[in-house]
């Protein structure tokens, strides 16, 4: 019996349109699924850097039970009014503390009102980063 070998899913070329279209936004739906393959889809604010997509959540989230069952997530970003829409996917880390935490909590808090206006404290709620490994869009060509 021949299996697959275990790959990881290489990651997408984004455009410089579309990277300035990410860094141009901070709404996004987020998408994930359960391990019985049970869709949950909410807005969030999100931040593009380094070429991943980040959110933030609440610990006891579906969202968060979801991606520790399934750890792979779909981001949807359209712009009001236009005929631009981008969709990336790919599998995702859970980043609870550390460097990489802090350095992500200062990003949001420098870019994102809402969070002056309700901080929080490393450990109370974990990061998402998503690795794009599929992407589709429209409006976005150039």
């Amino acid at each position: 019996m021949l299996t697959k070998p275990n790959k990881v899913p290489a990651e997408v070329k984004l455009s410089a349109k579309e990277i300035d279209f990410l860094k141009s936004n901070e709404l996004c739906r987020f998408a994930t699924a359960s391990q019985k393959g049970e869709p949950h889809v909410v807005p969030v604010s999100y931040v593009w850097d380094q070429d991943y997509a980040y959110i933030v959540t609440d610990y006891g989230t579906r969202k968060l039970k979801n991606l520790r069952e399934n750890p792979h997530a779909a981001v949807l970003i359209d712009a009001a009014g236009t005929q631009k829409l981008l969709l990336i996917s790919g599998p995702v880390e859970i980043i609870e503390r550390g460097e990489e935490y802090r350095r992500l909590y200062e990003l949001f808090y420098s870019k994102l009102s809402w969070v002056k206006r309700d901080p929080w404290k490393e450990g109370e709620a974990p990061f998402i980063k998503v690795t794009p490994s599929f992407k589709a869009g429209w409006g976005l060509k150039g």
